[in-house]
């Protein structure tokens, strides 16, 4: 029989030079920094495995972990040959490896987290790639930047993305390099190396992963967990990889704070609550009244709304910032049962975790694997989302984090902000420091932020206005200040707070002339302190 168990520095022994290597991890969950930590310290003892090119589902990372551990080897050894290229949905918690990739020393693209999900089952049946809607008309597009993130992508084309036409409607082809290596994480293996993963935060797309990697030609599979048992005593449906698909299996142990590991998050070495083996009980107390939570307010005010239009209890996935607040409103509010949350990553109910911590949940119901999470969205299972802006334009096109020297990569946003039916965009109207506060039921603006956030064009197209428009999205972009709308005719002003002046402190405020037709006033219920009655209005919404 093989020996399937080995040490860490034996299992990456393994890894031939030139492999194309998919690695599971959303920040730091299911990240398996300790077979990353020693994948590093086999190249620099050895010189390989080299030439490698690596391809994650998100990101295994946070700053100072990691992926982000490799980024500071780039830095350090300019004419390193480690690796070659990265395909990642998110560069955002890898600070090091973002500056080499500016840096223009290693090979960088980016696509949405739910197309490198749906590519890796792809690959796993032997397809050339995946089609997809998501990411016409924005970066992502060939005729634009072709989710190339430097001009060393641009020269190789390892990872690329064409147009194709079929039934007279246009497509994007995702092609990449099928992966010949999956380093994964679970919580237990038994001695055939079944895998299972109850304390970890999330599911991930680690079956994904180890499919794409045993595809015709199979591949190396290499398994980072804490703990074995022997068989049988895995219940078979807690099975989440099958012991033969396993290659090798390394056990190691949690790690301390500067090793972190096997750490369920960023911030988390074994919390029962985010595994789900623990209730979340907590006494709730209201956020206070902000220019924020007004912005948070207006977005629970129209997914009632949504409520109301489709008579029943409805499915909503919030973005991280702002509209992470819109759940803070809606346990306010005491509307949990009417408004069911998602985390792109696989959570569903309960409480998002923000920052570093992102993915993981407490309170949550339900979990599933990340790429049935993002069929879902694309297929706009979903009845609305709520995202993050950082720049909207005058056709409507949104920016959620890109600027130049800062390239985060576009996460779950595209496929998310495509496939939800109701787009509502949520941030503040203006950026930088400033004096905006609610008194008196009204919005005072003592001092306005200096950047302005409405501009004549996005520094990165990340959300279509156009494709938006042509697939009848109801899509808004809501402010503390303002309402706007996305039309044919372009980005309507259709709501004022009260106390705003709309020409000082909306149009002045724009790079472009928005369509005004006919406004109205923001609720004012909004701008008091009294909660919303929003519970009541749902409860006559379901008894009709």
């Amino acid at each position: 029989m093989i020996r399937k168990f080995v040490s860490g520095p034996e299992a990456v022994s393994k890894i031939p030079d030139g492999a194309i290597v998919a690695i599971s991890g959303f920040n730091a969950a299911v990240s398996p920094f300790y077979l990353i930590d020693e994948l590093i310290e086999r190249y620099k003892k050895t010189g390989h495995p080299k030439h490698l090119f690596i391809i994650s589902d998100a990101i295994p990372s946070i700053p100072g972990f990691g992926l982000d551990k490799i980024g500071k080897l780039i830095l350090e050894d300019p004419g390193q040959e480690f690796v070659r290229g990265f395909l990642l949905p998110f560069y955002g918690w890898a600070p090091e490896l973002q500056r080499a990739v500016m840096k223009n020393l290693v090979e960088a693209y980016t696509w949405p987290i739910g197309i490198v999900t749906r590519w890796l089952r792809s690959v796993a049946v032997g397809a050339p790639g995946i089609f997809s809607r998501v990411g016409l008309g924005t970066f992502i597009d060939p005729r634009l930047d072709g989710g190339f993130l430097n001009d060393l992508a641009r020269e190789r084309r390892t990872v690329r993305v064409e147009v194709v036409e079929v039934d007279g409607r246009e497509y994007l082809l995702y092609k990449a390099p099928k992966p010949n290596v999956g380093l994964v994480r679970a919580t237990t293996a038994d001695e055939i190396g079944n895998l299972s993963m109850e304390q970890e935060a999330i599911y991930g797309s680690v079956l994904s992963i180890v499919e794409a990697v045993k595809a015709h030609p199979g591949g190396l599979v290499i398994a980072q967990v804490l703990r074995t048992v022997t068989l049988g005593e895995i219940h078979p449906k807690h099975v989440v990889v099958p012991g033969p698909l396993v290659d090798y299996v390394v056990v190691t142990r949690r790690g301390t704070e500067v090793e972190k590991y096997h750490w369920q998050t960023a911030s988390f070495d074994l919390n029962p609550i985010i595994s789900g083996d623990a209730p979340y009980r907590v006494a709730y107390e209201p956020i206070p009244l902000t220019a924020e939570k007004v912005i948070a307010r207006r977005v629970v005010s129209q997914l009632v709304g949504v409520l109301k239009n489709l008579g029943r209890p409805i499915i909503v996935n919030l973005g991280i910032g702002i509209p992470a607040l819109a759940a803070d409103v809606i346990s306010e509010e005491k509307l949990d049962d009417f408004i069911h949350l998602t985390v792109e990553s696989g959570p569903w109910g309960g409480i998002a975790l923000m920052e570093a911590d992102f993915g993981a949940a407490m309170g949550h119901y339900a979990v599933i694997p990340m790429p049935d999470q993002f069929v879902l969205y694309e297929g706009g299972a979903i009845d609305a989302t709520s995202l993050g802006f950082l720049q909207v334009d005058k056709e409507g096109n949104v920016n959620p984090a890109f600027l130049p020297g800062k390239l985060p990569g576009p996460g779950g946003f595209p496929v998310i902000a495509i496939g939800s039916p109701r787009v509502y965009f949520a941030g503040a109207f203006t950026a930088g420091p400033g004096k905006i506060f609610v008194k008196n039921c009204k919005l005072i603006i003592e001092e306005d932020r200096p950047i302005t956030k409405f501009v004549e064009k996005v520094y990165k197209i990340v959300f279509s206005g156009k494709y938006a428009v042509e697939e009848e999205k109801e899509v808004l972009y809501i402010t503390e200040r303002a309402v706007f709308k996305l039309t044919p005719i372009g980005v309507e002003l259709i709501e004022v707070a009260p106390g705003v002046d709309i020409e000082r402190d909306i149009l002045n405020k724009m790079e472009f002339k928005p369509v005004v037709r006919q406004i109205e006033e923001m609720d004012k219920r909004l701008f008091c302190d009294e909660r919303l009655g929003l519970r009541e209005e749902a409860l006559e919404i379901i008894k009709k």
